[in-house]
């Protein structure tokens, strides 16, 4: 047997949300017995549908066990836009999300959001060690002429600025020689 896609259960659930919206709206509009015949055919189909997404989930995860034993081919793998039911897998914390009856997509901005802040503070503080690096090369470059070697091959390596671009910033007006 075929394993079981996204897209399949991904079409059972809407279809078993039609039919809840279905039933809500006959339960709302509730006007009788004309009504009644309406409502039950309405949970007979309800009934059918969640019987279908219960063969269809209850057969990806019976062959998943026996699948595991024989080899994958291309053809079981399947399209990778629409992926057979038991190569997905989700991130608890998303999992949590849904059972907290919270938006999954609140996680992922979250998650974002996180991130970015994240790369934010590291982008600082590597802006800052760089600006701290360049000025403590120039005090060094000043105080002790004897290092500027030392101080260049250490710039180079750390990818810090040239010996042209610091002489040129030492002789644009550093702490000496000008003054009022």
């Amino acid at each position: 047997m075929a394993p079981i896609t996204l897209n399949t259960v991904d079409t059972d659930l809407k279809e078993i949300i039609q039919h809840l919206f279905e039933i809500q709206s006959a339960v709302h509009g509730y006007l009788g017995p004309e009504t009644q015949a309406e409502l039950v055919r309405k949970i007979k189909n309800l009934t059918q549908t969640l019987s279908t997404l219960s063969s269809h989930t209850s057969t990806s995860t019976g062959t998943a066990d026996n699948e595991t034993a024989q080899p994958t081919t291309n053809a079981d793998e399947g399209d990778s836009e629409d992926p057979p039911v038991r190569t997905i897998q989700l991130p608890p914390e998303i999992i949590d999300y849904v059972d907290s009856a919270r938006n999954p997509d609140i996680y992922t901005r979250e998650f974002v959001e996180l991130v970015q802040r994240g790369n934010q503070d590291l982008k600082g503080k590597r802006e800052a060690f760089a600006a701290f690096r360049d000025v403590l090369a120039r005090e060094v470059r000043g105080a002790m002429p004897e290092c500027r070697g030392e101080v260049e091959r250490v710039l180079e390596s750390t990818s810090g600025t040239s010996a042209a671009a610091a002489a040129s910033s030492d002789g644009g007006g550093g702490g000496s020689g000008t003054g009022g």
